[in-house]
Parts: structure tokens; sequence; C-alpha cells
């Protein structure tokens, strides 16, 4: 078999996204101010998003065209030159808990060939389970509870007692919490934050099974971009909040019923992911300020081969910020 040079890692140029967003919203941690910190990633990702060489149509973003400055979605960035990709971005996971200064806030970004990420249209929200590559295939999101942690348990060769999943705390798990209780599992109960809670199934040192509950359908589509690279599964149904929502999904032609597989969130293998740590969590740790420099950590994973980087990084400010158009 003929071999092929390997192709343009993007990964590898999204980084520097996922840092630029870190490095201006970090400076948020702690003072209350959601919106500006919003912002502050928001203008430092998309000065780095037009830099590279791509076409990048937005997928998941930051609202409708009348909400920009955001990243909008459908808006177009990047040089305008090839590859075209469908991007998808959260600058901020986690608005809360960096304006309280919380565990967990990340930003990241994804993107995949064009035509190949699931638009979510009008649904904010979504069921889902999501897994590690252990227990990948052996997943189902009609099936009752206990059948899924009975499938998990046994695909990791461990009891139902040993196997812990994660759920945002919110008022709609109530049963959930009861359920799996009595089921007998562990449960860690996080307040924000189900894109690093997916990733975690794929991580075994973070002890994390499984992901439950319902959490925003545009990070569904972030965390199936990182699973399918990482050997995971994540399986959704939409969750509707109201008639209107209802209404609207049926007239665009959604199938309200259907399983949202990861197949559908990401129809490629060939993905590429980035996420930089805002504030400490278990996934990444946050930026780290020393008056005129800073550390972040990030994660860098390419889909087509199935590499996962943790990338350590010192910015100087003293030599970035006389180049760069936002000050850092």
């Amino acid at each position: 078999m003929k071999s092929q040079k390997p192709s343009r890692n993007l990964a590898l140029e999204l980084v520097r996204v996922t840092e630029a967003a870190a490095l201006s919203a970090g400076r948020f941690m702690g003072r209350g101010e959601k919106e500006l910190a919003d912002k502050a990633a928001v203008d430092a990702m998309r000065l780095v998003l037009n830099s590279i060489d791509m076409e990048a149509l937005v997928v998941i973003g930051e609202g409708e065209k009348d909400e920009a400055p955001m990243l909008f979605n459908g808006e177009v960035v990047g040089s305008g030159k090839p590859p075209l990709v469908d991007l998808a971005v959260d600058p901020i996971d986690g608005t809360r808990p960096l304006a309280n200064g919380f565990l967990n806030s990340i930003a990241t970004v994804s993107i995949a060939p064009r035509g190949t990420m699931y638009n979510p249209g009008p649904f904010v929200y979504m069921d889902k389970i999501a897994v590690g590559p252990l227990a990948k295939g052996q997943i189902d999101i009609e099936a009752p509870l206990k059948d899924n942690l009975e499938r998990i348990a046994k695909s990791e060769s461990k009891s139902i007692k040993d196997v812990t999943v994660i759920i945002l705390q919110r008022p709609r798990h109530d049963e959930l919490i009861k359920e799996v209780r009595q089921i007998g599992a562990r449960i860690r109960l996080i307040p924000d934050g189900d894109v690093a809670a997916a990733l975690m199934t794929c991580l075994p040192e973070t002890g994390i099974d499984a992901l439950l509950g319902i959490g925003g359908t545009p990070e569904g589509v972030l965390a199936a971009c990182a699973l399918r690279a990482m050997g995971g599964e994540i399986q959704g149904k939409l969750f509707i909040r109201n008639e209107e929502e209802k209404k609207l999904g049926l007239e665009m032609g959604y199938d309200l019923d259907k399983v949202i597989t990861m197949d559908d969130l990401v129809s490629s293998s060939d993905v590429f992911f980035a996420a930089t740590g805002i504030t400490d969590g278990e996934l990444l740790s946050g930026v780290r300020y020393t008056g005129q420099a800073a550390e972040t950590q990030s994660l860098v994973i390419r889909g087509r081969t199935g590499t996962v980087r943790w990338i350590t990084a010192k910015h100087n400010f003293k030599k970035l910020n006389p180049i760069s158009e936002i000050e850092y």
C-alpha cells in the first residue's frame, strides 16, 4: 500500500484559539461579570480564528445573527481559503463557574468537514448519555437506566456499586439522581460544564464512567466531536421545553422522537477538537497569571489519528501584547 503524507493538523492551530479565549476570559475569574468575560473570550477567539487558513461556517455558536458581535450561528470565519469546514464553539463552557471563581470552566472549539455537524435548530437542550471506549456500543438511551448501568459495569469489569456517573446538579435531575442511587451507582454532581464532563468518561484517571441527564444540545455536538476522536460514544434525544419550540421544530422537519447518535451529531471522523482550561478543573488546569506572563493547559484531539495531546504553554505578555490586536 502506498504511503501518504500526513495531512494538515488543524487541531494544533485551533489550540491557539482556545488559549487566546482562556487568557482573555481568565482575567474575569470571580468578578461576577459573565457578559464581560464572554465578550473577552469571543473577541479573542474570533481574532485567532480569522488568522487560520480555512472557510469555517459556525454551526454551533452564540445565537443568531442579531446577537453579533458574538460568534453567531451562520457566520463564516477564517481566511476564506480551503478547507471548507463546520465550526462549533463555546468560548466559555461554564460562564457561571468563571464568574464565581468555581471549578471546571473551559474554552472549547471543534471543526469537521462542511456539512457533517448536527444543527440543533431551536432546540437548546437534549437528554444525553455518554461513555468511554470500553462501554462504546453497549448503551441505549431508550433502555431502562438500570440496564445501561449494568452494561457499563460489565463492559468495564466492575460492579454497579463501583460505577461513577456525572450529572449536572439541576432540579430537573432530582428523579434521575434518586434512581441512580436506588440502583446503587456512585454520583458526581457538577454545577456546570457538561462538555468537560463528557470528555472525562474517556479518561480513566478521572474515575468517571458515564455522563447522564439533560444538558445543552450545542454542548452535545462539541462533546461528540471529541468523543468520536477518543473512541467514546454519546447518544441523545431532544428535550422539548415548550409548545412553541415543539411547533417550530416540527415545521423545520425535526423528528422529535429520534435517537440522536454520535454519527448524527458529527458524521465524519476527520474532526479536530481543542479545549483550554480557564479555571481549575478535573479535566484541565486553569490559567496561571504571573505578572508579565501566563501558563495555560490544553487538550488537543485529532480524530483521524486518534491522537490526544496535552499542551502546557507559557505566554510572554511583553512580547505578545505589542503584536496583538487585543490585550491579554
